[in-house]
């Protein structure tokens, strides 16, 4: 009996082949055979799913993402536009809260924020520093040094907290009577969270536990002329450490440092500023030369230094009236901030860069 022929189930071209050769021509006489005995069908191989593959799934999901990402990329725009929207809603309608000093959160983070933050992250390039040496809870008092003509400082000190700081506070900085007396400015400033530099309110706002930014120098800081560009002026009479005393405080020193040269003040038309009401009317290389183009800062590159906080939680209540005390307290501050800056300005490569 001759060898059966083994025929792979899998080779497709071995079964035509083999259909092919047992095809016989019919001879005329013979009688066919009777079929005999089938054999037993081949069990039925189980194929996986192509899903199951090695592989298969890993790319199916690579194949399907730029079809997902698209979807998300519009749900994102559709939620910015409905956002927006209710938004505005909310301004129309005055459906929006304030506090009892004008402070207007949600104007201050989607619109205020969004308009310095340009200035901040482009323009003066600002670097920050210590930022999480403001508590993360409960009231502070940011001291600063003030400079520059115009109070620029304040507001990118006020973003540098607002967008740096691990537990996302909110400066509320204590402004001149000069701010509130402003049209437009008034108004600005009140929605920001600034509010009018006198003990009651300041002592309010950190009883609350709110982080309050105060610039001692006042007016002989931020109007002296460019050759006294970081040397601090008098700090006043110490209120802000009372302050900080009575409501036990800490007192987080700031130093800020590009400030200075954004308009270099040469001069000081003081007759021309009592005329109009002002402390001063800076004269610098481009103001009034240049008309409004002259208003235009330099683009100076900053440093924002927030150092070690001095506590006040450990005195007595009655320290606050303790002239002394006070002015020691107060002259600690001014030596940390005058001694921070010397140090920024050793490491400051150029003015603009």
């Amino acid at each position: 009996m001759a060898d059966a022929k083994v025929i792979p189930f899998d080779d497709d071209r071995s079964r035509q082949s083999a259909q092919r050769t047992g095809r016989r021509r019919a001879v005329p006489g013979r009688r066919k055979a009777e079929p005999g005995p089938q054999p037993l069908a081949a069990p039925a191989v189980p194929t996986a799913p192509v899903s199951a593959l090695p592989g298969a799934q890993e790319g199916a999901e690579r194949a399907a993402e730029p079809s997902a990402e698209a979807p998300r990329e519009q749900g994102g725009w559709d939620r910015r536009i409905a956002g927006g929207l209710s938004f505005l809603r909310r301004r129309i309608t005055g459906e929006y809260d304030v506090d009892e000093f004008g402070y207007d959160k949600e104007l201050t983070d989607q619109v205020l924020m969004s308009v310095l933050r340009p200035f901040y992250d482009k323009y003066f390039r600002v670097e920050v520093k210590g930022v999480e040496n403001i508590p993360a809870e409960g009231g502070a008092l940011v001291v600063a040094n003030h400079s520059g003509t115009l109070p620029l400082d304040g507001l990118m000190m006020q973003v540098a907290v607002h967008d740096h700081h691990p537990a996302g506070r909110h400066l509320r900085l204590l402004a001149a009577d000069l701010v509130f007396m402003l049209p437009v400015v008034n108004e600005l400033a009140r929605k920001a969270g600034h509010t009018l530099a006198c003990s009651e309110d300041a002592e309010a706002l950190l009883e609350r536990g709110e982080v309050v930014g105060v610039m001692p120098e006042g007016f002989k800081g931020i109007g002296k002329p460019f050759g006294e560009r970081y040397k601090l002026q008098r700090f006043g009479r110490g209120g802000f450490v009372s302050t900080a005393l009575k409501t036990g405080t800490p007192i987080v020193p700031c130093s800020i440092v590009g400030a200075e040269e954004i308009y270099p003040m040469i001069g000081n038309a003081k007759t021309l500023a009592r005329l109009l009401g002002f402390p001063y009317f800076p004269i610098t290389p481009t103001f009034p030369w240049l008309g409004p183009a002259g208003l235009v800062p330099l683009p100076t590159k900053w440093t924002i230094q927030f150092g070690e906080p001095i506590a006040t939680d450990g005195y007595p209540p009655e320290a606050a009236e303790d002239p002394m005390l006070m002015f020691n307290l107060t002259d600690q501050v001014r030596e940390q901030i005058q001694h921070t800056l010397y140090k920024l300005l050793v490491q400051r490569r150029s003015v603009f860069f």
